[in-house]
């Protein structure tokens, strides 16, 4: 047999050594490392990008301030005490002892007052305190206390509103030159002691502030330098993840690296976050010294500062309005902070720890206090202004508004509007106002609504509605251009027409209370708001004339040019008519509508000037005649009722206005210093039982009644006499005579006929008399 071969044993594989995983480990973990060390290089790179581009470029986007015009006080100056108190207390005064800068004291009509000074346009008006009286709606005996003397100081200006970023974040920029004196200690020793040791983070601080995390079992410690809260708040969120604190501590180490301390902690003054007003944030402590005190923050005492310093670890938790026991508590542990640290002495520490947190009742300026007006002024910025610049760039706006008249202006219309619900039980009823400075167009107040702080739908802007006899004033006035043909005395007939049109349509107007009285001079036709008189006069002028009158006066809507627009078919905004009437009440030399004075950059240079121009749009002599008329209505006509509420020493001249079915109810008029022009309606546009005399009289009047002013007296014209005229038979006559009126004439329109009531020895006494003075 033959012998069987042998099967061969397989051999196993050989066994790896330990030695031989760990060489492979060595390699995969070398490579992980290299490609771990690449990225975060790259990665650091593009932090690297971030950090130095935001930090060298705009840093901040810092919204437009707006101000209010400020007030100045000078012996004579008109204002009550009422309104000066107001002026005070919006500018972020406080009622005190009128010793510290921001704050005044009353002592009857007595004032003593320590301004804070202001930079302005022209030039910084420095701390002052003053003594002044206020009697008759006039400042007295004023004098300057301490401070340099001047005859006329400016209280600096109330801040009414900004134009913000996108983000909402707002902030005043301060350098920290600017800081009061303790201020950089009491922060740096509470929040971050070794600021100037530390490369951007402190390990040792982490370490601690982990381990007593640990043991509390929640933060009761953070570890983070003020180089880290900057960089959070710069450039990352506030989300609590190990990626974010990663990216937290490596930027950092470049801002560290990059940058000088006092830079970052310049920086970190402008940025922090403080507070919320609405969906506004507060960041920075330039901006939270007004906010909380009303002060600049260069002003801040030591009491003051350590409170913004110790809110930085919980501006809503130590909020010193809705928390002031945590935040006088927080306060006073800064300040002790200061006294261990060896800043201050214990007696100083005492002192500051005694003093009351002093914080204004309610913040010094909110977001907008008068919408509707900054809403005009956005719209006036925008004809020269991107909006990104107004936006970002710290501009100062310096507008024209007079924050006592704006309260009295809101304050009338709310009242009064309240008063007409009750009568009528139509709580729909809705009002606009305009008042603007009577000889410069300045717009000094605006209210939007029967709210004036709802910033909503702006009726005095954007409420277009038919105006009706507001427009009879340039009726007339195109005919007194004619002097051959056209007097105050002139008749015109009111008597019923009736007009046909080509489409067969017929239009028959009718006076409001329906009557006819045949032939009725001029004047007495516009006094009375007559409708018929107005249409046949406009008729005869044509409508091409009255529609080119209103638009020399400013009018630059579409012109309805049919016949009804001599009863006001004619639709403008409050704003427009106001517009117009500007021109009525200077003669004939119209200015337009202005709401800033001036436009700053951040760094107080000046931008733009708005100052008054002047066009003249009219005669003044037939504007004279008009405003003749203007103040007859006020006497005896349909504005007469104004003198319910306004004293009757103050000359008025003004115009009623209503529309079909009292849906509009108008008042536009003027006195020696003031135009306002009123609106009483419903949003949807239905009736009310108004008349112009009803609904925006009563507004009008009772703001006229709050506001010191002058009344109207017009200057005579070049080219126009005034006459004793008897007023029934248009005829010259004697100034004692029934029915005498003393009624201006263009030279060369006066009537011939004499009839003196006396006969003919009056009339040769008369001539007689008149010779001695030729």
């Amino acid at each position: 047999m033959p012998k069987k071969t042998p099967a061969k044993r397989k051999k196993s594989p050989p066994r790896k050594s330990a030695s031989s995983w760990r060489q492979r480990l060595w390699h995969v973990s070398w490579r992980l490392a290299v490609v771990a060390l690449v990225v975060l290089a790259g990665w650091m790179v593009y932090l690297d990008a971030v950090v130095t581009s935001r930090f060298e470029g705009r840093r901040f986007e810092v919204p437009s301030r707006v101000f209010a015009r400020p007030l100045e006080l000078y012996d004579g100056a008109t204002v009550s005490a009422e309104g000066l108190r107001q002026e005070l207390q919006l500018a972020g005064y406080r009622s005190g002892n009128g010793q510290q800068a921001g704050t005044w004291q009353q002592n009857g009509n007595r004032f003593l007052i320590s301004t804070r000074g202001f930079d302005f346009v022209d030039g910084i008006e420095p701390r002052r305190r003053l003594s002044l009286t206020v009697a008759d709606n006039k400042v007295t005996a004023m004098r300057i206390v301490e401070g340099a003397p001047s005859p006329i100081v400016r209280l600096e200006p109330a801040q009414i509103g900004g134009i913000y970023p996108a983000h909402r974040e707002d902030r005043v920029l301060v350098s920290l030159e600017d800081a009061p004196a303790l201020f950089e200690e009491a922060l740096l020793v509470t929040e971050d002691r070794n600021f100037y040791d530390h490369i951007g983070i402190a390990p040792l601080s982490i370490g601690r502030a982990f381990l007593a995390n640990i043991q509390a079992g929640r933060v009761v410690q953070g570890g983070s330098t003020l180089t880290q809260q900057l960089v959070k708040n710069f450039f990352l969120t506030r989300d609590q993840t190990l990626v974010r604190k990663g990216n937290e501590a490596l930027m950092s180490l470049l801002l560290e690296w990059h940058y000088d301390k006092r830079d970052i902690l310049e920086t970190y003054l402008n940025e922090v976050y403080l507070g919320q007003a609405g969906n506004r944030s507060i960041n920075g402590f330039g901006l939270a010294s007004q906010f909380y005190f009303g002060e600049r923050f260069s002003d801040l005492d030591l009491h003051q500062s350590a409170l913004l310093v110790g809110m930085v670890k919980g501006p809503s938790y130590y909020d010193p309005r809705r928390n002031p026991e945590r935040a006088l508590a927080r306060r006073n542990l800064v300040i002790e902070l200061l006294a261990e640290a060896g800043a201050i002495d214990r007696e100083t520490a005492r002192k500051a720890s005694g003093r009351p947190l002093g914080v204004t009742s309610r913040p010094s300026w909110s977001e907008h206090r008068y919408p509707a007006f900054i809403d005009l002024v956005r719209r006036h910025l925008a004809r020269d202004y991107h909006q990104d610049d107004l936006q970002s760039e710290g501009l100062r706006i310096f507008t024209t508004l007079h924050p006592a008249i704006q309260e009295q202006a809101a304050a009338s219309v709310t009242q009064t509007l309240q008063q007409l619900d009750q009568r009528s039980a139509d709580n729909r009823l809705e009002g606009a106002m305009v008042v603007t400075a009577r000889d410069s167009g300045e717009v000094l107040a605006l209210v939007g609504g029967r709210d004036a702080s709802f910033a909503g739908f702006n009726r005095a802007l954007d409420a277009q509605r038919p105006i009706g006899s507001l427009v009879k004033p340039f009726v007339y006035l195109t005919a007194l251009t004619q002097p051959d043909r056209y007097t105050l005395i002139t008749p015109v007939r009111d008597a019923g027409l009736a007009l046909e049109f080509e489409n067969g349509q017929r239009w028959e107007p009718k006076n409001f209370d329906k009557e006819q009285r045949g032939e009725v001079p001029l004047h007495l036709a516009l006094s009375r708001s007559w409708n018929l008189p107005a249409v046949r006069v406009g008729l005869d002028v044509g409508v091409p004339a009255v529609a080119e009158t209103l638009r020399a006066f400013g009018v630059t809507s579409s012109i309805n040019r049919y016949p009804s627009m001599f009863l006001g078919s004619v639709t403008l905004s409050p704003v427009a008519v106001a517009q117009i009437y500007q021109g009525l009440a200077t003669s004939g030399f119209n200015a337009p509508l202005r709401t800033i004075r001036d436009v700053t950059g951040a760094d107080g240079a000046v931008l733009s000037r708005y100052s008054l121009e002047v066009d003249q749009v009219a005669d003044p002599a037939a504007v004279h005649l008009v405003q003749y008329a203007m103040q007859e209505v006020m006497r005896e006509g349909t504005g007469r009722s104004a003198y319910r509420f306004v004293d009757e020493s103050l000359g008025l001249a003004g115009k009623t206005g209503t529309t079909d079915d009292g849906r509009d109810s108008w008042f536009a008029g003027f006195s020696g210093d003031l135009l306002a022009v009123t609106w009483v309606g419903r949003d949807d546009n239905g009736p009310t039982s108004l008349t112009g005399a009803s609904g925006a009289l009563p507004v009008w009047a009772r703001f006229m009644a709050r506001v010191p002013q002058h009344g109207f007296s017009p200057v005579v014209p070049d080219g126009v006499q005034y006459h004793w005229v008897n007023s029934t038979q248009g005829v010259l006559t004697d100034n004692h005579c029934e029915n005498a009126r003393l009624i201006p004439f263009i030279v060369g329109s006066e009537p011939e006929r004499f009839e003196g009531c006396g006969g003919d020895f009056t009339r040769r006494l008369r001539g007689w008399f008149e010779g001695l003075f030729q």
